[in-house]
């Protein structure tokens, strides 16, 4: 039997006719479809439209609902005529939907009164509805010509809601077996957004909401185009959309201005959607952020990171900043109807804290982040770690299933991967995690790093083959064609999608990547924008990326250093033609057709932070949309590249040892991420033992002459055992 309408529930200004409508539809059985509440928004001459609710049915063709809240029905002729001819005029423009200039799917518009006191009109032309004649209401329209390709061609028509993924300018195409071709094709499919995203876009809640997902899943697009439904909704709101990454913002700007255009025909209001830096500092709307305007609005003590960092040291300058403030602040000021948060995991809590009380009693706030971003496992606190408890004890945020959102969801997992192919995203987990990794002498496993909870890896989309995601197991995981879609990754043969490449000199490397950059422009008919260089060390990138930068101009390839040749708020500069040079952290949050990662034997080199440098290395890897070139020097870049070859070999399945909580501890221990002064003490310690070891082995010390004591205990910490 079909099953009853799915719900997917937007925000509207007809609350309780949109709660009665949905309980309703609740209670329909074998009817099947979807249903729709508070989208689409349609944008006309006279500017925006928002359609109460429509419900789209393989038996029923799309019913668009004109909602009623109390008795008046005014006139709902006129409304249901304005609502059908808007919705109409839109899927015209969807060629698979018209023949012969007329369009095949039926909109019949529908008045819902929950609270009509009488029997529903009788007038077939503009039919009027309740809660208790829903059933009939529906069961007098009849969809002719339906058939099941043409309903799910409305649906996606009717789901579809933009098509901003695509290129940020035109590409011009001669060779259609080039590589601009094969972007664009990549581009083309997915351009719009799959049904999981445009539910987390419309969906709506009282309260916070979270999105978590991995890279390319879509979380940023996700994110602004929310700003942007929000936005054309409830005009009146004022809104914020905020990150921890500078160069977003420019993505943010195009990507709500162009889904605000779409779907209203006007510009958004830019004094009431707000793009902001988390940070901020004075000097106007380009400097602003959340935590410099909290700060002056509430009085409070506002601190750059020079001074916080001096103040709570480097670690906990934000966090630290940002409690400090709240601190001073009894009764803060509702600043924002809704908050937007992107890369939260780069985030403080405290900083969440800060815009959770920004809010008014509605709380409004979305927060958007990566599970494996920095691959610890730990990810974010829990919300009541977060966001605390109530007088009471019970937390102040939930994501549990509440029966007043009727299906809205409060925690939304994007788990499908549309930036990443199979082979590149799984190479970048693979390194980032050491899965084959060389086990290094009295080590018993080469991983650098592991989650705490296995059931973790299932999801973000990957699936147990062989084995149990449990620690102490043997385990195979792999990614499927529902997390990892295969068009990403037929295009190209695979060893075109990830190359690792070991140089003899840096003079080598630097030649090999201008010359294959100046091929990619002048015969694959890629753009500028289509192309990064990635320095994954970031104290050396000005330096290391320099020799590169500088054979590009001998060749007349204009290029620059984002966030340094540029604004902190720019990475592309389109439409400029001009590579894209960067450091890891500035490349976080964008992305390229091909990426090239240079001087990555740096992330072969360390050892107490090899977990911090293979996440570079990772980060690095999934800014690729469709090719990445891994090089390097010398024998440490050739052990990376058989590194890479086991996960090739192992036709990219990760097959490895579940480590045990004393394991995983152990691997924490000897790839512990350390601070700057404390990288320098175990140097000098390090420096200080081999000058002891040259000593013995030169004859200048003998074992007797170390104190007996002094000389157990270093056995005893060598060996592992306890003295004697």
């Amino acid at each position: 039997m079909t099953s009853s309408p799915s719900v997917v529930r937007g925000t509207n200004d007809k609350p309780e006719a949109s709660r009665s409508l949905i309980e309703a539809f609740g209670e329909l059985a074998g009817f099947g479809g979807q249903l729709f509440v508070g989208y689409p928004v349609i944008g006309s001459a006279e500017g925006r439209h928002p359609i109460d609710a429509v419900y789209v049915s393989p038996r029923h063709g799309v019913v668009v609902f004109d909602l009623v809240e109390g008795r008046d029905l005014g006139s709902y002729q006129d409304r249901q005529d304005d609502a059908a001819t808007r919705l109409q005029q839109r899927l015209l423009g969807y060629k698979d939907l018209v023949r012969r200039r007329e369009l095949q799917t039926l909109i019949t518009p529908v008045t819902y009164v929950p609270a009509l006191a009488r029997e529903p009109a009788a007038d077939p032309d503009y039919p009027v509805t309740d809660a208790a004649h829903l059933q009939s209401a529906l069961d007098a329209i009849s969809w002719g010509n339906a058939s099941d390709d043409l309903y799910q061609r409305t649906l996606s028509a009717i789901q579809t809601i933009s098509t901003i993924r695509r290129s940020r300018t035109a590409r011009s195409i001669a060779n259609s077996s080039s590589r601009g071709a094969k972007l664009l094709d990549l581009e083309n499919s997915i351009a719009t957004l799959d049904n999981l995203q445009s539910k987390a876009v419309i969906e709506t809640v009282e309260g916070v909401q979270r999105i978590r997902g991995l890279a390319g899943s879509g979380k940023t697009i996700v994110l602004a185009l929310k700003a942007a439904y929000l936005h054309a909704q409830h005009p009146e709101w004022r809104i914020a959309v905020t990150f921890n990454t500078r160069s977003l913002k420019g993505q943010f700007h195009r990507l709500i201005n162009s889904f605000t255009l779409e779907s209203s025909g006007e510009e958004p209001d830019w004094g009431k959607v707000r793009i902001v830096n988390s940070w901020g500092a004075p000097g106007g709307p380009d400097r602003d952020g959340l935590f410099y305007e909290y700060c002056m609005a509430n009085g409070a003590t506002y601190r750059d990171f020079a001074t916080a960092r001096d103040d709570f040291g480097r670690d906990r300058a934000f966090d630290d900043a940002c409690a400090a403030a709240m601190g001073e602040v009894t009764e803060p000021k509702v600043l924002y109807d809704a908050i937007l948060v992107d890369e939260a995991q780069d985030l403080p809590p405290a900083f969440l804290r800060m815009c959770y009380s920004m809010l008014d009693d509605s709380r409004r706030l979305v927060y958007a982040y990566d599970e494996l971003q920095n691959l610890s496992g730990d990810g974010l606190p829990s919300a009541t770690d977060i966001f605390g408890t109530n007088q009471r004890g019970e937390p102040n945020v939930s994501f549990a299933y509440s029966s007043y959102d009727l299906g809205a969801r409060r925690d939304i997992v994007l788990e499908k991967c549309y930036r990443n192919s199979r082979p590149v995203l799984v190479s970048a987990h693979g390194l980032g995690f050491g899965i084959y990794r060389p086990v290094p002498p009295r080590q018993s496993t080469g991983l650098v790093q592991m989650f705490d909870q296995p059931t973790l890896w299932s999801d973000i989309g990957y699936e147990v083959t062989s084995g149990m995601l449990e620690p102490g197991s043997a385990v195979t995981l792999v990614r499927t064609e529902a997390t990892s879609p295969a068009f990403l990754e037929t295009h190209s043969p695979i060893d075109d999608l990830v190359e690792f490449r070991a140089f003899s000199s840096k003079r080598e490397q630097d030649e090999w990547v201008a010359s294959e950059i100046e091929r990619n422009l002048t015969d694959d008919e890629l753009r500028y924008d289509d192309i990064i260089v990635i320095n994954t060390d970031p104290v050396r990138t000005r330096g290391n990326l320099g020799p590169i930068r500088k054979a590009l101009l001998d060749r007349s390839i204009a290029n620059h250093l984002a966030g340094v040749d540029t604004s902190a708020d720019t990475f592309f500069q389109t439409p400029r033609e001009s590579i894209t040079f960067t450091g890891v952290y500035r490349a976080k949050g964008n992305e390229a057709g091909m990426v090239y990662i240079v001087n990555a034997e740096e992330c072969q080199s360390s050892s107490a932070n090899l977990a911090r440098v293979r996440n570079r290395l990772f980060t690095a890897i999934t800014r690729s949309k469709a090719w990445v070139r891994v090089v390097g020097v010398g024998p440490r870049m050739e052990q990376l590249q058989g590194e890479y070859q086991n996960i090739r070999d192992a036709d990219f399945a990760l097959s490895f040892t579940y480590p045990t909580e004393e394991e995983r501890e152990r691997i924490e221990i000897i790839h512990r991420d350390m601070t700057a002064k404390q990288a320098a003490e175990l140097g000098r310690s390090k420096a200080s033992l081999e000058t002891l070891l040259a000593d013995f082995e030169a004859g200048k010390l003998y074992p007797q002459d170390l104190d007996p004591e002094l000389r157990d205990r270093l056995l005893s910490l060598l060996s592992g055992t306890d003295p004697e």
